[in-house]
């Protein structure tokens, strides 16, 4: 097996996203200029991704007609990108809150994608026992629902990508100020420069409709099973963000809103 053949082997065992763009479509992969993900830079400032999910491109519409027709059909393994070209996996940002009916899968492959967060709903993927998004390198953080997937035990992702990653030590956005009431909010247009997200529906811990309660967001770093992976907590109350866990060892042990906070030195100081 020639050093090529390898390579391409390699990007094989988690699907084929390799194949080259078309001369003048430009790049599969936004270019994420977040923080530097080579070098400890932990008092930087860092927001949120901005981007809003085009629900008219082509990459969109073929996705959702994927996700459907994996529920049908009651796959075990999902992978998405490969079915669509490099132009629509570029014009994906994010997964449709359809994925909670993939009930069956029990392999998510994201790798190589565009991503830049991916939605709640995946807490409702019961079977799910393997996650792969790796080289995913504008997907800094996940929802807390993910740690519902009891089955979860294997993942393959590029760490130095997240927030708050051992190595680097990457920086937390601010969170916005706890609210004890959403009636001057509209929960299904949020701005993602500020809440991390477009909508926010059910409390992250309790699953209670945010719209009866209040918002208090909280970053908390778990391990979720092979990787830490810093959780955007959208939880109801204080007594919801109360019942959350300890942070994983060697990370921030207690749920906080980001910004200055003090983190454990990286890995390569």
């Amino acid at each position: 097996m020639t050093d090529r053949d390898e390579a391409r082997h390699c990007v094989n065992r988690w699907g084929d996203t390799s194949d080259p763009v078309p001369a003048g479509r430009g790049l599969r992969q936004e270019v994420c200029r977040c923080f530097d993900q080579s070098r400890p830079h932990p008092r930087a400032r860092v927001g949120f991704h901005t981007e809003r999910q085009d629900t008219s491109a082509p990459g969109w519409q073929h996705l959702l007609d994927l996700v459907d027709e994996a529920a049908a059909d009651g796959r075990e393994e999902f992978r998405p990108l490969v079915e669509l070209s490099p132009e629509e996996r570029r014009q994906v940002i994010t997964l449709p809150p359809s994925i909670a009916t993939l009930t069956a899968v029990k392999h998510l492959v994201l790798y190589g994608s565009n991503l830049v967060r991916i939605p709640p709903e995946i807490g409702a993927m019961a079977s799910l026992e393997e996650f792969t998004p790796y080289t995913s390198y504008r997907l800094h953080w996940l929802p807390y629902e993910i740690t519902r997937c009891q089955m979860l035990t294997r993942s393959t992702v590029s760490t130095r990508a997240l927030f708050g990653n051992e190595k680097l030590r990457a920086p937390f956005p601010r969170l916005q100020s706890t609210r004890d009431s959403v009636a001057d909010l509209d929960l299904e247009n949020l701005d993602p420069r500020r809440w991390g997200t477009t909508a926010i529906h059910s409390c992250s811990v309790c699953d209670r409709p945010i719209a009866r309660a209040g918002l208090h967001q909280v970053w908390i770093s778990l391990r979720v099973a092979t990787d830490v992976l810093p959780l955007l907590v959208s939880a109801c109350s204080l007594a919801c963000v109360a019942q959350l866990p300890n942070g994983a060892k060697g990370y921030i042990p207690a749920p906080h809103r980001g910004g200055r906070v003090d983190q454990p030195a990286s890995a390569w100081d």
